[in-house]
């Protein structure tokens, strides 16, 4: 019960579904579910969302789904504000919703540039202006940015999902400084290659040579999963990492070690 009597709005959690392949912030969600504290799920994938979150309350936790679209101040406002009513305080904040695509600087359009951007950097910006009085008025707490080993090296594609993620990274430790003395901490997490929901057509579409060529960059040897990283974003939102902010975790089989 490392998470008993907190409250947790995770973003990005639709990917929850007992039987599929889970998402990072599903994965989270359940994880945070067995140790105690109450949810507020939130997506744009409503059915999904609702169907996460039923299957949580169906195992006996205490879980609710509501819709968000990250790069909405007003939307963010109405979760945050319908979080605290709910439960009265709000104690950590997982950023995880996000988006991807495939494309080199030249092969990137400014639309593809700003719907990554947007949901990713604005996103975690948005969540963090919204929840910090939240956090503050609960007497602090603990916010998680999921960024990505992109987030620290680049890579042969993917470049406004690089870019996003990086800005991740540094905003997180903005965060951090800026609201240590409230006792509001902020930490960025940084998967590797992972079969999510997200990530799995991508996988399987590159089919067993794609497979091959990511292993032999992980020391570890094999791809990793939500279970994997979910893990990583327990530790830094609970008490255990109370001297713990401004930080990088990498998740990663050893990729960026290389």
């Amino acid at each position: 019960m490392r998470l008993a009597g907190k409250v947790a709005i995770i973003t990005g959690a639709a990917g929850g579904i007992p039987g599929e392949v889970m998402g990072f912030g599903g994965a989270t969600a359940w994880l945070f579910a067995r140790e105690g504290a109450k949810l507020v799920l939130t997506d744009i994938a409503d059915e999904r969302g609702e169907a996460t979150a039923e299957a949580i309350r169906g195992a006996g936790f205490d879980a609710r789904y509501l819709h968000l679209d990250v790069t909405s101040a007003d939307n963010w406002r109405q979760v945050v504000d319908e979080t605290v009513r709910a439960h009265g305080q709000l104690n950590i904040l997982v950023n995880n919703a996000g988006n991807a695509t495939i494309s080199t600087v030249e092969e990137t359009t400014d639309d593809e540039w700003n719907g990554i951007l947007d949901v990713h950097a604005k996103g975690a910006f948005l969540g963090c202006r919204h929840a910090i009085p939240a956090l503050r008025a609960a007497g602090g707490g603990s916010i998680v940015n999921v960024s990505s080993v992109y987030g620290i090296i680049g890579s042969q594609t993917s470049a406004p999902y690089h870019a996003a993620k990086g800005a991740i990274r540094t905003f997180t430790k903005a965060v951090a400084i800026q609201y240590a003395a409230d006792k509001i901490r902020a930490n960025s997490v940084h998967p590797g290659i992972a079969v999510t929901p997200m990530t799995k057509p991508a996988l399987d579409e590159g089919g067993d040579a794609a497979a091959a060529a990511s292993l032999d960059n992980i020391p570890l040897g094999r791809l990793g999963a939500a279970d994997d990283i979910a893990p990583g974003i327990l530790y830094l939102a609970s008490d255990e990492s109370a001297y713990v902010t401004g930080a990088e975790l990498v998740i990663d089989g050893g990729l960026i070690a290389r």
